[in-house]
């Protein structure tokens, strides 16, 4: 079965070659993609010669970039005027800090509710129609949780490098330490995530009763992680 490039650069977001990494190139024009792939094949080539593997990481950032920077004119969602953010009124070195992703960690022994929770990350994929559609489920994971008792799903990106290293994407050893040296006055008992693949609508209207349970849990300023 014959296809058009189009039809190929198109089939790694959420088609038959899907890869979460490379969904970019569906934003790109077949004259972009061309140029990307035509790059590409130049860094791989030179591989064989030796040449570091950094120039073909970084190749394909700067074309993510590029595919998903707003074209000029280009109707950009969810950009709010307002700002609800409250300076610290004291020390961030006597400061409660608490951990915030969006990238879909929760703790094995206490999944989300939704029913997805369960699939493997490729089933997850299969699901981001739902995903997009439904409200985020906050989860809970409490500090210290050992590495291999964290999982990730998320439908919106490629999360091997969040699955060998969660510190990539929910960096609560990282605020540990800041805790230990003093950088921070404490760690809340909680880190917190949720699949940022989700009704944004949905999620506004989630966040009055997300605060005031991270305020409860004495939760005094969040360090956020979008994904």
């Amino acid at each position: 079965m014959s296809e058009t490039f189009e039809e190929f650069k198109n089939s790694f977001s959420y088609g038959t070659r899907t890869d979460l990494s490379f969904k970019f190139l569906k934003s790109l024009s077949n004259e972009d993609a061309s140029k990307f792939f035509s790059e590409l094949l130049d860094e791989v080539g030179g591989l064989f010669d030796g040449e570091p593997t950094d120039s073909v990481i970084d190749l394909v950032y700067r074309w993510q970039a590029k595919a998903y920077t707003p074209k000029p004119g280009a109707k950009r969602n969810y950009v709010y005027d307002d700002r609800p953010f409250t300076p610290l009124g004291k020390e961030l070195s006597d400061t409660t800090v608490g951990l915030v992703t969006s990238s879909g960690h929760f703790a094995a022994d206490d999944p989300p509710s939704d029913s997805r929770a369960h699939l493997q990350q490729h089933e997850t994929i299969t699901q981001i129609g739902e995903y997009l559609r439904n409200a985020p489920d906050l989860s809970e994971i409490r500090t210290g949780t050992a590495s291999e008792d964290i999982i990730v799903r998320h439908p919106g990106y490629d999360v091997r490098s969040a699955e060998r290293d969660h510190g990539v994407a929910f960096p609560m050893d990282a605020l540990s330490r800041a805790a230990l040296g003093g950088r921070i006055g404490r760690l809340a008992e909680y880190g917190y995530s949720f699949v940022g693949a989700c009704s944004q609508g949905r999620l506004r209207k989630e966040l009055d009763g997300w605060i005031s349970r991270w305020r409860q849990a004495g939760v005094e300023a969040l360090f956020l992680v979008p994904v």
